[in-house]
């Protein structure tokens, strides 16, 4: 999971960090996880194509039925079904649990996966422009 998360890291905006993370982040990231809530895709000899995991919008009773969403994949394996298929089975799993809202925070400048959520029933609900700043540029981040 780390390596995959690094190389969105070095590449692009589909990770907000600017400099590698250590697999500790990674632990602490997957802490917040709901219960029963993340999957791993995988090949037949183990080797990770992707990940995702849903976790609390907020730690509070009023959004308990609202999460965030999280998936990464190997750049390798993007355009090959697999990141569909985390996102049915980690939405299958959250209505089984009555969550009945999924946020995506993507930054404005990840085109791939504006296009993969806008694709699969996201609608961009806000746009919170200029907080965040990777590699000394602006980028902004939309939610929806």
């Amino acid at each position: 999971m780390c390596r995959i998360f690094n190389e969105h890291v070095a590449e692009g905006f589909a990770a907000y960090p600017e400099t590698p993370v250590s697999e500790e982040a990674i632990r602490f990231l997957l802490s917040q996880t709901l219960e029963s809530l993340a999957v791993a895709a995988e090949t037949a000899d183990g080797s990770l194509l992707g990940f995702g995991f849903l976790r609390p919008y907020q730690p509070v009773e009023t959004f308990a039925h609202t999460t965030q969403i999280t998936i990464f994949l190997d750049a390798q394996c993007t355009r090959a079904g697999i990141g569909p298929e985390i996102l049915r089975y980690l939405e299958l799993r959250a209505r089984r649990r009555s969550i009945t809202k999924v946020l995506a925070y993507v930054s404005s400048r990840n085109a791939p996966s504006l296009a993969f959520h806008a694709k699969h029933g996201f609608v961009e609900c806000g746009r919170l422009p200029r907080i965040g700043r990777k590699w000394g540029g602006r980028s902004s981040t939309s939610s929806g």
